[in-house]
């Protein structure tokens, strides 16, 4: 037992599970800024053509005092795929703004010039070796 509890331990103080931790919390709080999102601005905007700021009471179909809320489905799948294309919209939002700022480790290294005397002296020794095979007679 005292070898699970080491495990566990070890497990509980990894960094991993801390970077986790932190993005479940930012993921929830970013859930409820893209669904006030939806629900207060777009879904409204969608449901104009009924009157009603969803269509959980307009779409409902009433047989023998039973109620079909197909609406509430309507309304679900709408609020899903609003709720997709918002964070498609911010993604690549995100992205783009990610390619214009250019960390300095990925930006390209400026060209090394090489200084006009150095580049004189190895015209000069390319010159003399080339003078010596000249001169060198064959074997």
């Amino acid at each position: 037992m005292s070898g699970f509890m080491a495990e566990f331990k070890e497990f509980i103080n990894k960094g991993n599970l801390l970077a986790i931790a932190i993005g479940f919390v930012m993921g929830a709080a970013f859930t409820a800024v893209v669904n006030a999102l939806v629900d207060n601005v777009i879904m409204p905007i969608v449901a104009i053509p009924f009157g009603k700021p969803n269509f959980d009471a307009a779409l409902v179909l009433t047989i023998n005092d039973a109620q079909i809320r197909f609406g509430a489905f309507v309304t679900a799948a709408v609020t899903f795929l609003l709720v997709a294309f918002t964070l498609f919209l911010i993604m690549k939002a995100y992205n783009r703004a990610a390619t214009l700022v250019v960390k300095p480790s990925e930006r390209a290294p400026e060209p090394v010039t090489t200084p006009a005397d150095v580049v004189l002296l190895a015209e000069l020794v390319q010159e003399l070796r080339a003078l010596r095979r000249d001169l060198t007679p064959p074997a």
